[in-house]
């Protein structure tokens, strides 16, 4: 939906705002593992009682029943306010779009849309289709990686605890600012230029890690630029697109029905995340020009602007409306 808003409400020039759309999402990924761990406060091991800290028999990963109660209470009401907090922001911004949507568009606005909106590519669906399966890769190794580097750094590169969550806050930060950064970017850039320096950079860095991971530079320097290469990819997906069909509801929405499938397919088998993350970027580099191409072959553009100069001028007259009140 907010896609969707966006590309109607500022057209061609959306791309910054599509970008800044996407970049609150990346901090929000960024800042919620923060806050938790703020609201833990180390209560796992401070809630337990005196007798099962010492005691031997016990294993500290293995609280008992009465330690574990204790636990959810405590960690309830800590949660309880964070959810308040949240609850009460989403309220606030709800009333400022309800505003909006009180003072929005009347019908005149609507068939000004309307007539601004009717141009189909001569193969929408394709397009559709393609990108769909570019945003199933995409997302699928986006959440693989963030979600398993962690782990893959303390079981097969033998980090430290810290270090680990410092390489995982490495992926995250650098995919947070790279969606900073990307809001002016996509005021000089078109959003192909920067799909095409995204995918690349993913493809190299995947390469990186699939087969130097075992080299601690390369695993950090790796992470970095791979979180900073996928930072752009899908609000610029939606941007590009938009350039050569109409990107409806409906559409919209099966983009965002591919990312969760990629989420929900990602392997979640620790020791190919290199591999995942090298054959998604090879995935994404083989798509996108083969997007390209069929977004650039001929069409039946002329055919259609014809139409569409007759149906907005039949449009027009029948509304009372001329060319320079429009």
């Amino acid at each position: 939906g907010g896609n969707v808003l966006a590309l109607n409400t500022w057209g061609a020039e959306a791309g910054p705002h599509m970008q800044a759309l996407h970049f609150s999402f990346a901090v929000g990924a960024f800042v919620a593992p923060i806050l938790a761990k703020m609201a833990l406060g180390g209560s796992e091991f401070k809630d337990l009682p005196a007798a099962e800290k010492t005691n031997q028999s016990v294993p500290r990963s293995v609280p008992t029943v009465s330690a574990v109660s204790a636990l959810k209470r405590h960690l309830g009401a800590d949660f309880l306010w964070s959810y308040v907090v949240i609850g009460t922001y989403l309220l606030l911004v709800s009333f400022f779009f309800l505003i909006l949507y009180s003072k929005g568009s009347s019908a005149r606005d609507k068939s000004k849309a309307s007539l601004q909106k009717c141009m189909f590519a001569k193969y929408h669906y394709v397009l559709i289709t393609l990108l769909f399966i570019f945003f199933f890769c995409y997302v699928g190794a986006e959440v693989t990686y963030g979600s398993y580097i962690f782990t893959y750094a303390k079981v097969f590169a033998e980090m430290k605890e810290n270090e680990a969550a410092a390489l995982n806050s490495v992926f995250w930060g650098a995919f947070a600012a790279c969606r900073g950064v990307a809001i002016f970017c996509a005021a000089c850039l078109y959003p192909g230029t920067m799909i095409l320096l995204s995918i690349v950079g993913s493809a190299l860095s995947s390469s990186c890690l699939a087969f130097l991971a075992r080299y601690p530079a390369s695993l950090w320097v790796g992470t970095a630029v791979y979180g900073a290469s996928m930072a752009t990819i899908f609000p610029s997906g939606i941007s590009w697109i938009e350039q050569y069909t109409v990107v409806q509801g409906k559409s919209a929405s099966l983009f965002v029905i591919g990312a969760a499938l990629g989420e929900m397919c990602g392997f979640h088998h620790v020791p190919v995340v290199m591999y995942t993350a090298l054959v998604t970027s090879a995935m994404t580099v083989v798509l996108f020009p083969l997007m390209y191409q069929v977004a650039n072959s001929p069409g039946e553009s002329d055919l259609k602007s014809t139409s569409e100069s007759e149906d907005r001028k039949a449009l027009l007259s029948n509304s009372g409306f001329n060319e320079d009140e429009e």
